[in-house]
């Protein structure tokens, strides 16, 4: 008789993701009888005992499922930000949740879901892995973007449902295409056969580049990559403000570790999709950074300048699996940092759904000098100015996709990043100007939680300014990256 063969279960890898499952099934059961802030307190625990779990995987190489779940280094680092983009989204809601009438248990569950999927994503070692995660999370940020009740959040959280649809059909597509030219879903095994296309029949090579497109395109979805990102500044202006601090930086993060898996990793040798991501990253610069100048409210401002980092972002991908690993692991920190930041300012003090106008910033600084300050540091950094953490950032990006070869892309990113200069500039300069007109913000949102926040934002993108090797020094390890493509 065949002898039973014991099922790769092993648990210490699990653990970070385990830790915010249990966060998520706690609000669920416990929402009939535990306040909304005493749920979100235990979450915030939960969240901060899942960090401490990461960090003691650090240089483990500890897998589970036969490879199926990857606790390397590129895993604790990419989750960490993670969770990083969490904390700040669960102390913001504190004391926006219940001006942005989201202020009930199921809010913190389905966050602790998607988070929950974030991770899988984070940690994944096969093409399915990656699909559940993928799913889990885009399934609760569906419900996270209509969760208000208004006309505006069901409008977004309908678009976003209906294109995200499309995107995961997509990625199907694509991971099938991928499975019936190699064989194998898992990344390593992936990267083997890809890395000897010689072996590969013709049509093979054919299904290789078209599965490859699909999941650049699905994956296009998830990080509004143009001509994908259509549904992105509807659903960030529409959805609550929290959502939106959400959305645009710990689902970015999963998603574009998802993508250095796939790409940096699995099909790094395949033929077609760099030459494919260079054009669309080429079309996000400029239409993120363009659409951007045209915009009179400031959530939506923000929402195609997170397209537009998009777009750095994605120059990251074209670099080599270390130096553009390196490069994207210190620029999603920093863009969570920064981006939570703003947007923690902007839900302390909107008073309607829609957060507020750019001009309606004039004189901030004499109402809130303390957020017009942070608000400025967060616009500076996002524009690339130094000594603020943003500059390093694309530097980096820059610089792995120059020294790849990708000199015209690298010259385009930086012509965009200095006409970014005006949208990120002109909110600055207003919030400085005084202004006698009666104030037009929420005038009681200096708040600990969110102040917190905010302080830690811009702590956090000041000393990463100042001092790039406090993170770099960690992420700049090519062994980190080297798991990517197995070797």
């Amino acid at each position: 008789m065949p002898q039973l063969v014991a099922p790769d279960v092993a648990f210490l890898p699990m653990l970070p993701i385990l830790l915010v499952l249990a966060g998520a099934l706690l609000s669920t059961l416990l929402g009939f009888w535990v306040g909304r802030r005493t749920l979100t307190a235990i979450n915030i625990v939960a969240v901060l005992l899942s960090g401490a779990s990461m960090v003691s995987l650090w240089n483990g190489g500890l897998s589970s499922f036969a490879g199926g779940l990857q606790a390397d280094n590129a895993a604790v680092l990419l989750g960490l930000t993670v969770l990083v983009g969490t904390l700040m989204t669960l102390l913001v809601s504190l004391d926006t949740a219940w001006r942005e009438r989201v202020s009930f248990p199921e809010f913190d569950a389905m966050l602790m879901y998607a988070v929950t999927g974030c991770l899988l994503i984070v940690f994944s070692g096969d093409l399915i892995v990656m699909l559940i995660g993928l799913e889990i999370m885009s399934l609760a940020g569906y419900v996270l973007a209509t969760f208000q009740g208004s006309r505006r959040a069901e409008e977004s959280g309908l678009k976003y449902f209906l294109l995200g649809a499309v995107g995961s059909a997509i990625l199907i597509y694509g991971i099938a295409f991928v499975y019936g030219a190699t064989g194998s879903l898992n990344y390593a095994a992936i990267a083997a056969r890809v890395g000897s296309v010689s072996n590969l029949t013709p049509e093979n090579v054919g299904i290789l580049v078209g599965g490859s497109l699909l999941l650049l395109a699905g994956f296009g979805f998830k990080i509004a990559l143009v001509p994908f990102h259509q549904w992105t500044p509807d659903v960030y202006s529409g959805a609550p403000t929290t959502t939106f601090l959400f959305l645009s930086t710990v689902v970015k993060v999963a998603a574009f570790a998802g993508m250095l898996r796939v790409f940096g990793g699995a099909l790094t040798d395949a033929p077609g999709w760099a030459s494919t991501l260079q054009i669309l990253t080429a079309a996000t610069l400029i239409i993120g950074n363009t659409a951007a100048l045209f915009q009179t409210n400031f959530k939506r401002m923000l929402a195609y300048s997170a397209v537009a980092h998009t777009g750095f972002l994605a120059m990251c991908l074209l670099g080599t699996p270390e130096l553009g690993g390196a490069a994207l692991g210190y620029y999603l920190l920093v863009y969570t940092l920064m981006t939570g930041a703003a947007a923690a300012v902007v839900a302390a003090l909107q008073r309607t759904e829609a957060g507020f106008e750019i001009n309606d910033m004039r004189g901030l600084y004499y109402r809130h000098p303390g957020y017009a300050i942070a608000l400025s540091v967060c616009l500076a950094s996002l524009a690339g100015l130094p000594p603020f953490a943003g500059f390093f950032g694309k530097y980096l990006a820059f610089q792995a996709a120059f020294q790849n070869g990708y000199v015209w892309i690298s010259v385009l990113a930086a012509i965009t990043s200095v006409a970014a200069l005006v949208y990120y500039l002109r909110p600055a300069m207003l919030m400085f100007m005084p202004d006698r007109t009666p104030a037009r913000e929420y005038a009681h949102g200096q708040r600990f939680p969110t102040t917190f926040t905010v302080g830690l934002g811009v702590a956090g993108i000041t000393v990463l300014g100042i001092l790039p090797n406090v993170w770099y020094s960690w992420v700049a390890n090519p062994a980190i990256w080297s798991f990517l493509a197995g070797r």
